[in-house]
């Protein structure tokens, strides 16, 4: 009898059918399997219900062959042949009770999860089925589709059948359950709460209280996971296993063979699951596997070295081949009390030594490159096969140069060819990141020099008739490596990065504009729409009118202050304001006003960038009420009062001599205070914040661009450029007037005061620069590189 006839007219449910192995598992039984009823259990999620998830997934590629011989109305066709049950791993609702066959699919595939995350879904999932399975009285045969790797961290020879330990699944189980508690515990307490603050004020003091608070939080919470993960892998090599996924798929396997009672137990291994040899199609693959983060990190040039021993196996097998041994053995059911094991694999039949994958994988990128970046084509390295001793040494002085660079560029001015440097420089360290995350992965398994044996399975697939292993073969002998890894394989995974695209258009705000009554147009002023900071703008004023005398004292003791005036700008913006403005004690507010009127007033437009006041234009033109909302104080932007419907600006306080105090009238507007007063300012005038937009250059303003449903970044410092990039904030650049010099007056160039900032600014840059490229070779000059 054929395998279509011996799983003829059974009710089958599936758990995990939006995974990888599952999706293909659906399609096969949608494919070939007509008189078999499939129940499958899917999760709502994203405002979508299990039925919804169901029909977009049979939208997807696997079932392409598929939708098209069934003609119009085939996802509906389809979908009329599998029943949803909603739920998920932590809560399943009871099976039917004609449930003759359980394939399990799902699990937490993630090498590195908490190690309670791990746990819940990879054992607690499995007592879940278990429960519902005969709550709904249903007594099937369960196939568990498990790893290979559960073998653990061991040598030589691994049959298949039950694994040789001891570990109490049921105490693991409960210390992990307990090792979040323990972990948030100790995340507050008052030592880790002041390390967290500290990070945060180091990164976050400028934009505000309320911004470093949540930093802080987010700090605590990813510490919290960074233990959890820690803990899950230390826990899994202290008892054998290579990791949290293998350890937590082992015991999970133990608790099926104490407690399946007289449920048939069949357990299925595969190896490393890749791209499918034939069905649905060659190379088909969803999302990037065990194997795909490194082939595509040597195809870029970023691979120098791998801390394996270039003649141990490297066991790969095609999903297909794994879904059509799952068929097999399901349609065989065991005894009760006898589970039955099989391990798809290809390292005892058709082995692949990972010295024979490299080759493979460098013959591949040799022929078929991959574009740089620009122009011109990526050439990939040599690997020396070092050993993981040298391996590691290569990547900490790939770290150590990554974090100079980084701590020079924190220092470096402010330009648009800086954030060149930035970004280049965040992809380097994205780089060194990924190499050490899966160095740190991969370690373990490199370590375990092992064969699996797949005797069981060899002899499951030799029952089946000529005509099945025709259809449904999963024989590793079947194909030989060339063919399945350069030219059904490696292109598939690499096909995404070939595809020509046109370079991204710089995301702009200012196009299109909606007419909006209800819309804000939020304005900061200096380095958004003016060329200036507030030091800057108070020398307008203090040496526009003054004898060179006057100037050379003013000067002077700006020179005094500017140290801790620099230190007050890296972190309270509000005190720098304070400090400046405190200048002012004694001047005449008449006097001021006559000379904003006659000289700095002019100044102060000449440095208004011509995109900003299109944009303002603009905004007004669609209706939107046009804000400016700065810390500078009232009377030096009375100037651009004209551009705005409001003008919010600080105030100083009057004497009763009639001269100003130093003082001034209120806080500035300044970090979260921006914010605040932008949701007070909404309610007033009707506003929707959602609708609105805001326009900032720093660190500072990130509150306010929070506030609103349209932020702009304009010409960035490097922390609103990062996090602008991160959360797909709109950056733009806005030049300053062309011939406008930097220097307010002849007497400062004379002075040399700006001459030796732009000096030390140059200097900054090219450290900066040099770092980085350090940085760069130590971990991909002199292997590869790019050319």
């Amino acid at each position: 009898m054929g395998l279509r006839e011996r799983l003829a007219g059974r009710r089958v449910f599936l758990t995990g059918v939006t995974g990888f192995v599952g999706e293909a598992l659906l399609e096969r039984l949608l494919s070939d399997f007509p008189d078999t009823r499939v129940v499958a259990l899917v999760r709502p999620r994203g405002g979508q219900d299990g039925v919804a998830r169901l029909r977009r997934q049979l939208r997807k590629p696997a079932f392409a062959a598929l939708r098209m011989t069934l003609g119009d109305g085939a996802v509906d066709q389809l979908a009329a042949r599998v029943e949803v049950l909603a739920g998920d791993l932590a809560s399943m609702p009871d099976l039917p009770s004609d449930i003759d066959l359980v394939i399990h699919c799902a699990g937490e595939v993630s090498f590195d999860p908490p190690v309670d995350e791990g746990f819940a879904t990879n054992l607690g999932g499995l007592q879940e089925l278990l429960r519902a399975a005969r709550a709904g009285g249903a007594a099937p045969h369960i196939v568990h589709v498990s790893t290979a790797y559960v073998a653990g961290l061991r040598s030589g020879h691994i049959a298949e059948g039950r694994l040789a330990h001891d570990v109490d699944w049921a105490a693991e189980q409960a210390s992990a359950a307990r090792a979040r508690q323990a972990a948030e515990d100790a995340s507050r307490t008052p030592e880790r709460s002041a390390a967290f603050l500290a990070e945060a004020q180091a990164k976050h003091l400028r934009a505000g209280a309320q911004s470093v608070s949540r930093d802080a939080e987010d700090r605590r919470r990813q510490w919290v996971r960074d233990r959890l993960v820690r803990a899950g892998a230390e826990r899994a090599q202290v008892l054998g296993w290579t990791d949290c996924y293998t350890f937590t798929k082992a015991l999970g396997e133990r608790f099926l063979e104490d407690l399946h009672g007289d449920l048939p137990l069949t357990i299925v291994r595969p190896s490393i699951i890749e791209s499918a040899l034939a069905r649905p199609f060659p190379g088909w693959i969803e999302g990037f596997k065990m194997a795909e983060p490194l082939i595509l990190a040597y195809g870029r040039g970023e691979f120098p070295d791998f801390p394996a021993s270039p003649d141990a196996v490297v066991d790969i097998i095609p999903v297909d081949l794994v879904v059509n041994a799952i068929l097999a053995a399901a349609a065989e059911t065991p005894a009760a009390e006898t589970p039955a094991y099989y391990t798809v694999c290809s390292g005892f039949r058709n082995p692949l030594l990972f010295r024979e994958l490299f080759e493979h994988v460098r013959a591949y990128f040799r022929a078929f490159p991959l574009p740089k970046r620009g122009r011109g084509e990526i050439a990939v390295p040599d690997w020396p096969f070092a050993g993981a001793r040298a391996a590691e040494a290569k990547l900490r002085n790939g770290e150590r140069a990554a974090s100079i660079a980084g701590r020079l560029l924190e220092h470096a001015p402010r330009s648009e060819r800086v954030r060149q440097w930035a970004g280049g420089f965040d992809r380097f360290e994205a780089r060194v990141g990924f190499l050490r995350r899966y160095s740190d992965i991969y370690r373990a398994y490199t370590k375990a020099e092992l064969v699996y044996v797949d005797d069981a399975t060899k002899a499951l697939h030799d029952a089946l008739s000529e005509a099945d292993k025709e259809l449904f073969g999963f024989d590793p002998a079947c194909y030989d490596w060339t063919h399945y890894l350069e030219e059904v394989h490696f292109p598939a995974v690499t096909a995404v990065l070939r595809r020509p695209r046109d370079p991204a258009p710089a995301k702009r705000a200012g196009v299109h504009l909606a007419a909006n009554p209800a819309a804000l147009a939020v304005f900061d002023l200096d380095g958004t729409l003016v060329t200036s900071t507030v030091i800057e703008s108070y020398l307008w004023l203090r040496l526009a009118d003054e004898a060179p005398a006057g100037r050379a004292r003013e000067l002077a003791g700006l020179a005094a202050r500017l140290p801790s005036y620099l230190r007050a700008e890296r972190t309270d913006r509000g005190h720098l304001i304070r400090s400046v403005y405190g200048r002012y004690e004694g001047a005449d507010p008449v006097e001021l006003a006559r000379i904003i009127d006659e000289v700095a007033g002019d100044i102060l437009l000449r440095r208004v960038k011509p995109a900003a006041i299109r944009r303002v234009r603009a905004h007004r033109d669609a209706g939107h009420r046009t804000v400016l909302l700065t810390g500078s104080v009232d009377f030096l932007v009375r100037p651009l009062a004209p551009l705005f419907d409001e003008v919010v600006a600080s105030r100083l306080t009057v004497g009763a001599d009639g001269r100003f105090t130093g003082k001034l009238a209120a806080s500035p507007l300044v970090g979260d205070a921006r914010a605040a007063f932008l949701d007070h300012y909404a309610g007033r005038v009707g506003a929707d914040l959602s609708a609105s937009w805001a326009y900032g250059d720093s660190q500072s303003d990130i509150p306010m661009l929070r506030a609103v449903g349209n932020p702009v970044a304009v010409n960035p410092d490097l922390a609103l450029f990062r996090l602008a990039k991160a959360t797909g904030w709109a950056i733009e650049e806005w030049p300053s007037t062309p011939g406008e010099p930097r220097a307010v007056a002849p007497s400062l160039r004379e002075r040399g005061l700006f001459h030796t900032a732009r000096t030390a600014a140059a200097e900054t840059l090219a450290a900066t620069a040099a770092a980085t490229r350090a940085a760069t070779a130590a971990v991909v000059t002199g292997t590869g590189g790019a050319r």
